[in-house]
């Protein structure tokens, strides 16, 4: 039939369909045993109507996908097709089962070649994560294994199928839809002969599978967070530029932001309060009120009920300065992240060293990492952050010309797609005549994304107007990024040849 005649119609089975599914069975499985009996297809439907699956042509039944609901523990563990099998040949089906149990999927031969095999994986798929369920596992026939018997042992056959070596028309076509080989089952349907009773155990596991917990301890997967592309400006006091701070933050929380990221040195102009001729004096005066702007904006994390970044700010410690980025919590918590590169820039005039620790941070919206401005151009610590299973990247900036800033940009891009994360830069725009190093800035503050078809088509999540002072919002699906590491366009983390490289942290 041409393609251009074809009516499909993708439903579920029900119990008036019982004569064409038995003459499809019937012609399928002549070999096995044909079709099932009426009173077998009656309890699927009637126990579980929305895992039998079928696609009809012109009212005529030509694919059908037949499911039950199992517990995982039980039957991803050795088993027989009987233990699927009640008295009166009824199908075991647990209501109460974290997994679906692929029973069959069959094609009526005149209509193999239109991927309707492919449509009922796709949709079985959907059924397991719209019912949250953990995977869908099967037992796969592997029915061209009697032409290799002589040849090959199961495993070495298996083997041979996963690198189409052979072609199998069961596990070939599994392989091909995500399922994974998990072991080898013995005697799974001993009337098989062209399997020789042998058969695969295949999983696919759901990625966005949740296990059951209290309402208020599950995470958010939708975040929104929030953005200060600040205005540096003369301050004639720490209280003015708190409030300042206070005043974004009391935006960004009025917008249900789940995050608020401030940029690097936001403070800086406070230098502008004491002697310019001394670089090293003026950033350690600036450090004297790093203790005050943690605690404070801390205590509007709690107030606002909002998640700062604090950008970030010179800290003395043993005598030595580091610039520091905090993660004030909502709850109270503080975690810090030292700047890990420290430019030429910050060690010449400053004398700033750099930190000797990188974590990824858990909050109540996703697991974060801290880049401030010149790490991010290091692949290095996104990779770190990407095997710890980062989900955004945070990027405080500073810089003064727009070829520093496009290092940034184009880096934190970079970053997001090698690493399958977001990554958001925020910086700091205007000029300050009075404060020596600092005297003018240039920012576009963003949201990037991988790039992928989940995602928008230039990988740009949001923007800012550039060298302007506002704030930007963006909306981040964190279940987007298991789809994309997991079933995305191309996989980066998961194709990483770690055969021939690794990194190795000290």
């Amino acid at each position: 039939m041409a393609h251009e005649e074809l009516h499909l119609n993708l439903r579920n089975l029900n119990l008036e369909d019982y004569d064409q599914l038995q003459k499809l069975m019937d012609r399928v499985y002549d070999d096995i045993g044909g079709a099932w009996p009426k009173d077998t297809i009656k309890a699927l439907v009637e126990q579980f109507p929305d895992g039998q699956i079928c696609i009809e042509e012109s009212g005529r039944l030509v694919a059908v996908a037949l499911t039950v609901c199992v517990k995982y523990e039980r039957f991803s563990n050795p088993h027989t097709y009987d233990d699927l099998i009640l008295r009166n040949e009824k199908i075991w089906h647990n209501a109460n089962g974290d997994s679906l149990y692929g029973l069959d999927v069959f094609i009526h031969p005149d209509y193999r070649g239109y991927r309707l095999g492919r449509r009922l994986y796709e949709a079985r798929k959907e059924l397991c994560r719209s019912m949250n369920l953990r995977a869908i596992l099967a037992g796969g026939r592997i029915p061209n294994y009697f032409k290799y018997a002589e040849q090959y042992s199961p495993e070495e056959y298996i083997q041979r199928v996963d690198r189409k070596e052979v072609y199998d028309p069961i596990l070939s076509f599994q392989l091909s839809n995500d399922f994974q080989v998990t072991r080898l089952l013995h005697k799974y349907l001993p009337e098989d002969e062209k399997s020789q009773g042998y058969a695969t155990l295949l999983e696919w596991r759901n990625i966005l599978y949740t296990p059951p917990s209290p309402v208020l301890s599950v995470k958010k997967t939708q975040v929104r967070l929030g953005a200060v592309q600040w205005q540096m400006r003369e301050f004639t006091s720490v209280e003015a530029v708190l409030e300042q701070v206070e005043y974004f933050v009391d935006a960004l929380s009025d917008y249900k932001s789940d995050f608020a990221i401030f940029p690097e040195f936001f403070n800086a102009p406070l230098m502008g309060l004491t002697d310019q001729m001394d670089q090293t004096r003026a950033i350690r005066f600036l450090a004297g009120f790093t203790q005050q702007f943690r605690e404070e904006m801390s205590e509007m994390a709690v107030s606002y009920n909002i998640n700062i970044i604090t950008g970030s700010m010179p800290l003395i410690e043993n005598d030595r300065v580091y610039n520091v980025s905090y993660l004030c919590h909502r709850d109270g918590r503080v975690d810090e992240q030292r700047k890990i590169h420290i430019t030429p820039h910050e060690r010449r005039d400053w004398v700033i060293e750099g930190g000797n620790s990188f974590e990824v941070f858990d909050t109540d919206a996703g697991r974060i990492a801290i880049m401030i401005c010149y790490d991010i151009e290091f692949p290095e610590l996104g990779r770190i952050a990407a095997s710890k299973e980062v989900d955004v990247i945070m990027v405080p900036f500073w810089t003064d010309t727009k070829n520093g800033y496009l290092r940034v940009r184009q880096c934190a891009q970079a970053r997001a797609i090698e690493n399958e994360c977001y990554v958001v830069i925020t910086g700091s725009v205007g000029n300050l005549p009075k404060v020596e190093n600092l005297d003018v800035q240039y920012a576009q503050s963003s949201v990037f994304s991988p790039s992928d078809f989940a995602f928008p088509h230039d990988a740009v999540m949001a923007e800012t107007t550039p060298n302007t002072e506002m704030i930007m919002f963006s909306d981040m699906d964190l279940e987007k990024l298991k789809l994309v590491r997991n079933e995305g366009s191309v996989t980066n983390l998961k194709d990483r040849r770690v055969d021939m490289y690794e990194l190795k942290t000290k």
